[in-house]
């Protein structure tokens, strides 16, 4: 079973509750999931969230919209992962984090493809990264996931879920799914105040015809009015995008 597993809580330093901001009249993590449940290869789609009481919120959401939803450590994130595989039964397991407003359902099952059909332990579409920020995916076997809960020590590999296997190459077979032209540049995701006026942006344009336009619609839309790109072109990156 391949199962995407959506990493949500409400506490972001940055941005908080960013996962509730709306967008067109929709939560983020609303748009989010629904990207997700509409990538073909994903069996099933799973909110890991924590058990800090904060995140309530977020299990009462997932209740009433009919989400799959799994509860643990808020900041052992790797355990999180795992317990949450282990309790729904995962084979193959999709990271996808919750402050990616344009996530791809297609990109997504072009990864889970060449996951398959390279036979891979772990496959994302990010290393070197030449998609937007934002369009990150990562898929690995259960197997790989097994091996990093029992391995990974550090808190930096803990919290950031995949880094045992960045740093240990040579225990797994890995592949990366590049674009055809380094989009790297493009900044795609929320952490700030001006991330999400870009993502709002983005939506009033798109939304309304199509509401799951695709990364494509983006691009043609920023080629046309590039004023867009310029509302949270100066937002620090995150330094694991390096």
């Amino acid at each position: 079973m391949i199962a995407a597993i959506i990493q949500a809580r409400t506490g972001s330093s940055r941005l908080p509750n960013k996962i509730f901001k709306l967008i067109e009249d929709k939560p983020l993590i609303g748009h989010i999931t629904e990207r997700v449940k509409r990538a073909k290869l994903v069996d099933r789609v799973i909110i890991a969230t924590t058990t800090n009481p904060s995140d309530n919120s977020v299990e009462e959401w997932c209740n009433e919209n009919n989400i799959a939803v799994y509860r643990g450590s808020e900041n052992d994130v790797l355990n999180r992962y795992y317990s949450a595989a282990v309790a729904f039964g995962a084979t193959v397991v999709v990271r996808i984090t919750c402050d990616d407003p344009f996530k791809d359902p297609g990109i997504i099952d072009e990864v889970i493809n060449y996951f398959l059909e390279n036979e891979l332990d772990f496959a994302s579409n990010n290393n070197p990264p030449t998609y937007p920020e934002g369009l990150d995916v990562e898929v690995m076997s259960f197997k790989t996931l097994e091996i990093m809960e029992q391995h990974a020590e550090t808190e930096f590999e803990r919290e950031h879920v995949t880094q045992y296997v960045y740093k240990n190459p040579g225990l797994f077979k890995i592949g990366n799914y590049p674009y055809f032209t380094n989009l790297s540049k493009l900044r795609w995701t929320i952490d700030t105040d001006k991330d999400l006026e870009m993502a709002r942006a983005v939506y009033a344009r798109l939304y309304p015809q199509s509401p799951f336009f695709s990364y494509k619609d983006i691009l043609k839309l920023i080629e046309q009015q590039p004023e867009i790109t310029e509302i949270n072109q100066n937002e620090k990156r995150s330094t694991l995008y390096n």
